[in-house]
């Protein structure tokens, strides 16, 4: 029984990898970074506040980690392409990305202006699909095979009042997942999507700490949030040789929100 066990974590195992993270500087992307790290690889974290950054960089360094940060914009190509070759520079190539830079700008549909638009599509869907087809091209390259893991929301598979644009870029995250998943995997690249439900964030902590918030979270089947902890498992499925044979999976980690009664 402890050698099966030892042969199952086994899979989980990261060492060796090299990881990118974008949007690393608060919230998911750097758990994100710190599990990674923990699980063995060396991590590379990517996102526009490099103060933060190079905070995030010493803390796994002085877990005994290996991490490297870059000033990364996912919304614009060149940045893209400078922060992979800073990373395979220092680790070798990217063979694990966790596409996870993310915005919102809340708003009802009549009161949403194009600048919102651009905001929101550019760096969730656009953003998402230039560092995943760099990642790819870069895979292919090298020969070497890989796992992309695109964080998306269980707003991209339903909707709610003030979110339609999130949820439209959401969507089509999804939607690209499952697209780069089919013309991918001839390539030996893996591309899944995790879909979180609700979790305290940077982006939305005053609002679940607001009456009106945790009146919500009173409506939610597990009457509260997620726990960062609970994406651990799921990133690591779908980023390691533990999920070899999972690709296009859209996964919800939401404590059942999705299936609420109407």
């Amino acid at each position: 029984m402890a050698r099966a066990l030892d042969r199952l974590m086994e899979q989980f195992n990261l060492t060796g990898k090299t990881a990118l993270v974008t949007g690393a500087s608060s919230g998911f992307g750097a758990h994100f970074a710190r599990v990674l790290a923990g699980a063995g690889a060396r991590v590379v974290v990517g996102a526009r506040r490099e103060d933060r950054l190079q905070a995030l960089v010493g803390e796994i360094q002085e877990a005994g980690g290996e991490a490297l940060s870059v000033t990364l914009d996912v919304t614009q190509m060149a940045s893209v392409s400078e922060a992979f070759d800073a990373a395979e520079a220092a680790f070798g190539t990217v063979t694990v990305l966790v596409n996870n830079a993310g915005v919102a700008a809340p708003k009802t549909v009549h009161k949403t202006s194009e600048e919102d638009w651009d905001f929101v599509v550019d760096t969730n869907l656009k953003g998402a699909w230039l560092v995943a087809s760099e990642a790819a091209r870069r895979m292919i390259a090298a020969s070497s095979g890989g796992a992309i893991v695109n964080i998306a929301s269980v707003l991209g598979l339903a909707t709610s009042t003030g979110h339609g644009v999130y949820s439209a870029s959401k969507a089509g995250v999804i939607q690209l997942t499952k697209h780069m998943a089919l013309e991918l995997s001839n390539r030996h690249i893996r591309v899944n999507a995790i879909c979180p439900g609700y979790f305290k964030t940077e982006m939305n902590d005053a609002f679940f700490d607001s009456d009106a918030g945790k009146a919500y979270i009173d409506t939610f089947p597990a009457k509260r949030l997620g726990e960062m902890g609970e994406m651990d498992a799921p990133l690591l499925l779908l980023a390691s040789e533990a999920g070899s044979f999972i690709n296009g999976a859209i996964l919800p980690v939401d404590g059942g929100h999705l299936v609420m009664s109407i």
